[in-house]
């Protein structure tokens, strides 16, 4: 089994994706797993140029000459796929996007009718590794991964695959900077997270009582806005770009 993170984060190893996927892959370890994290802003990844070279002049091969050949090769070697990215306007960073846009080669431009009667390609090598999704958000609520939980169930459906997990992290900050008091929750959920990947790895899904236990809140969203906004009014204060207090929360 064969378990290769692609972590779309631009801020790499500093970031709360960073320290999910760590997690993450250190249950799937504990399962047997083969395991690996690659940081995609480390990577020289150009913009998709629409050219379709890699379906009718070179099928397979992209045209550009960056770090996409190889990571492609890794992500078609994989058994699971994880797509780790924070959220950024709803959505996957742009990193993310960009290495998602450049998977276009391991599809065949030939088209066929889908299971669910709609149109997708061919997959080229006729293999698609499983997907298992990670995100976090600055804001509390679950429901600000509506946008991940649609995208990702197409991006399966166009790849013939399936998600075999997803796990949302609201008030993702707090995996960072857990406040006094919230240490016992935010280790519990970090377990949690090693957990679900014994469980991904060995079961090929994750058990109810995890995915419950994965969408529970921290902490209650109005305590979480409040330390959100006095931790951007110490940061204005020490800039001398904004006054604290001006806005009411």
């Amino acid at each position: 089994m064969k378990i290769t993170a692609f972590n779309g984060s631009p801020r790499g190893r500093r970031s709360v994706s960073h320290l999910m996927v760590g997690k993450f892959l250190d249950g799937a370890k504990k399962s047997g797993a083969e395991t690996r994290e690659i940081l995609l802003a480390e990577k020289r990844i150009a913009h998709c140029r629409g050219c379709f070279s890699c379906w009718v002049l070179t099928p397979g091969k992209c045209a550009i000459d960056d770090d996409m050949a190889w990571l492609i090769r890794e992500f078609s070697e994989s058994d699971i796929a994880v797509f780790a990215t924070p959220l950024y306007v709803d959505n996957v960073s742009g990193t993310m996007k960009d290495f998602m846009d450049r998977l276009i080669p391991v599809l065949d431009p030939h088209a066929e009718t889908g299971p669910n009667g709609e149109t997708r390609h061919f997959l080229r090598n006729g293999k698609s590794p499983k997907i298992v999704v990670i995100s976090n958000s600055g804001f509390p609520e679950q429901s600000h991964f509506h946008v991940l939980r649609l995208l990702f169930g197409r991006v399966a459906r166009n790849l013939q695959s399936e998600v075999i997990a997803e796990i949302y992290r609201g008030a993702g900050p707090l995996l960072k900077s857990a406040p006094p008091g919230l240490e016992g929750e935010v280790g519990d959920y970090m377990s949690l997270l090693e957990t679900a990947g014994m469980e991904t790895s060995r079961d090929g899904r994750l058990s109810q009582k995890t995915k419950d236990l994965l969408e529970k809140p921290l902490m209650p969203a109005g305590n979480y806005l409040a330390l959100l906004n006095e931790d951007f009014d110490r940061a204005l204060a020490k800039t001398g770009t904004g006054k604290k207090g001006q806005r009411k929360y």
